[in-house]
């Protein structure tokens, strides 16, 4: 597995995934989510019709399958190129609505009815609709933007007036020194309280500007927030969007990262406590009386023989409480190879 192929999104790319995930919130329907690779199409109609759905959910295929013909003669993508198509097809007041993207990325084989839009893929592999608050400040101005993808939901700008220099008369150099501390300290305690009001749901801060204005600042964090904190170079108040984006892409792919290796060690921890399963039979037996907490699923399950079966895993893991985690990183591609592509965490212990 190269790792070339998981490099980060480009964030035009970004920008219209986000904006396509964004819309797809507001689909309240079943719904009916194809993602395949690009030249699969004709396997992917085969794998649609293999399984004999409800009416409504077969009129849906229907109109899925006609697109994906389509899609073979005109690829799109917000891309550079087309490598993953995605569909997502539902049924408004009798009338089928369909939503089509293609991505330059690669992303996992999948067909899933659900409740709504099965999106996770976007969030995990591509970065989308994370919730961020980027605060860049100096000793004088703050600015906190709280994004949700890549759209800004929440804005707060403050400011001290705050004298550069020592004028000669009135108090001497060193009352006016301390003077000036203990403003941009009363000031930079404002902001972290303003931070902690805006930090609600936020995986990440980033913490940028110029001068030592963000290192004296990150001190007035509680812990709660400085676990969440993270310093960003090249971000001033003058900073161009697209460069904004690359940071948050940048620190979102490392942020996962993370987040996957800890996960991997929780599972390895897990195991001599006997509350995790790794054969594909004994997940689907543990799907199906609920034990599964969490899924840990290669974004590559479609090159194995269990393909097929994964699929109706991840569905049925989709109608549980049961979470799913996309992995992306080759070394844990790589253990999961091993295991049929598929790793469990249990909530208990099955026999």
């Amino acid at each position: 597995m190269s790792v070339i192929e998981f490099s980060e999104i480009d964030p035009s790319e970004w920008l219209s995934i986000n904006q396509f995930a964004f819309e797809l919130k507001e689909v309240k329907s079943q719904c009916v989510s194809v993602y395949y690779p690009y030249g699969k199409g004709e396997n992917t109609i085969q794998l649609l019709q293999e399984t004999k759905r409800s009416e409504s959910v077969e009129k849906i295929k229907n109109k899925i399958e006609h697109k994906i013909l389509e899609l073979k003669k005109n690829p799109i993508s917000v891309g550079k190129f087309t490598k993953t198509l995605c569909l997502f097809g539902w049924i408004v007041d009798g009338k089928i609505h369909l939503k089509v993207i293609g991505t330059s990325k690669k992303l996992p084989y999948l067909y899933i009815v659900n409740k709504k839009p099965y999106v996770k893929p976007f969030s995990d592999i591509l970065k989308t609709n994370y919730t961020i608050l980027m605060v860049t400040i100096d000793q004088k101005t703050a600015r906190i933007q709280k994004f949700i993808g890549s759209q800004i939901i929440q804005e707060s700008k403050l400011k001290i007036d705050l004298q550069g220099r020592h004028k000669k008369g009135g108090q001497s150099q060193g009352r006016f020194l301390r003077a000036r501390q203990t403003k941009i300290h009363v000031f930079f305690k404002k902001v972290a309280n303003k931070v902690r009001l805006m930090s609600d749901n936020s995986e990440l801060i980033l913490l940028g500007g110029s001068g030592n204005g963000k290192t004296e600042f990150y001190d007035e964090l509680n812990s709660e927030l400085t676990s969440k904190c993270r310093f960003v170079d090249g971000l001033s108040f003058t900073t161009p969007v697209k460069d904004i984006h690359k940071i948050i892409i940048h620190h979102l792919y490392e942020y996962r990262k993370k987040h996957m290796e800890e996960l991997m060690q929780k599972y390895e921890k897990l195991v001599k406590e006997g509350l995790t399963a790794k054969r594909n039979n004994v997940i689907n037996r543990a799907l199906k009386i609920g034990s599964v907490e969490t899924l840990i699923v290669s974004t590559l399950f479609h090159t194995k023989p269990q393909f097929k079966n994964i699929l109706k895993m991840l569905e049925e893991a989709k109608n549980t409480s049961c979470k799913i985690e996309f992995a992306m990183s080759p070394k844990i591609i790589k253990k999961l190879e091993i295991d049929d592509s598929v790793l469990a965490i249990l909530r208990y212990k099955i026999k």
